[in-house]
């Protein structure tokens, strides 16, 4: 599963970060590393871009940032 596809205030775990070169060092550097526990608090009005919150933070991805990230959710 990824994160752009998991409901809203549904707590997950990422997995993996499937970004090469400069962005997904960046995604990283951001906190969104394996383990880390992450979960949507909502998407702009047309979609685009996902407000997400890892590490106590508020962090605006976009969808395609986040169709790159594998998470499981918590049970």
């Amino acid at each position: 599963m990824t994160l752009d596809s998991i409901p809203n205030n549904v707590t997950a775990r990422i997995s993996s970060v499937d970004m090469r070169g400069a962005h997904g060092l960046r995604l990283m550097e951001m906190g969104l590393v394996p383990g880390a526990p992450v979960r949507i608090v909502k998407a702009a009005p047309l979609g685009d871009p996902i407000q997400i919150c890892i590490h106590n933070y508020h962090l605006a991805l976009r969808r395609t940032e986040a169709s790159a990230i594998e998470v499981t959710i918590n049970p």
